[in-house]
């Protein structure tokens, strides 16, 4: 399914509703990320061209070409969840019946697991980002769309989480500690400074409506 973002929204919500185990909260969570960011630009692109918003548009610009550039590396990052979970289940069915056989299946299965754990964290990562574009944009975009830069911040802040859930239902089969620790302080990190970020938008987009 790497054409996920080739298929119509009608298919992509009847697959993801489906039994197939992919696309699930992870790529989904990407995918609501880029509503979230198509919300910010949507603002972006309200805002050139203003007379009213000159003074700005050098940001504004900016800040569209690094949503676009978010956006494509969300695109990445659902295929990669995708693969994610084929290749643990793949590792997860090996043969483990000699002592070789246990010992090649569990280092196959730890490391699918640390992957399926890693992309989550990109895609909370990128979602940080986008709260930022968010933030800017809550200061400097079209005050008569600024509630949409409000559905923008709700949307990736949402994204963030959920996607950090698939995080924590892998860690607890993760036997590597110091992985687990270092993966429980940034998702922690995240996750703080993502509600710093939802709250002071908000504060702000509630100010200008």
């Amino acid at each position: 399914m790497g054409e996920l973002f080739d298929k119509s929204l009608r298919e992509v919500i009847e697959v993801s509703a489906s039994k197939s185990p992919t696309p699930g909260g992870g790529s989904v969570s990407a995918i609501v990320a880029c509503f979230g960011l198509a919300m910010a630009s949507m603002v972006g692109n309200l805002t050139l061209g203003k007379e009213k918003y000159k003074d700005v548009a050098p940001q504004i610009k900016e800040s569209l070409k690094e949503g676009n550039d978010l956006i494509g590396k969300l695109e990445e990052l659902v295929a990669a969840d995708m693969a994610g979970f084929n290749n643990f289940m793949t590792a997860y069915r090996l043969q483990g019946t000699t002592g070789e056989e246990k010992v090649a299946r569990e280092t196959a299965v730890q490391k699918a697991l640390k992957d399926a754990t890693d992309t989550p964290v990109e895609i909370a990562r990128v979602c940080l980002k986008a709260l930022h574009i968010a933030d800017r944009l809550s200061v400097t975009g079209n005050k008569m769309a600024v509630s949409d830069v409000g559905v923008a911040v709700l949307l990736v802040e949402a994204a963030l989480k959920s996607a950090l859930l698939n995080v924590d239902i892998n860690l607890p089969m993760i036997k590597d500690q110091a992985y687990i620790n270092k993966v429980i302080v940034e998702k922690e990190g995240l996750a703080a400074e993502a509600g710093r970020l939802k709250e002071k938008a908000l504060a702000e987009i509630r100010r200008r409506m």
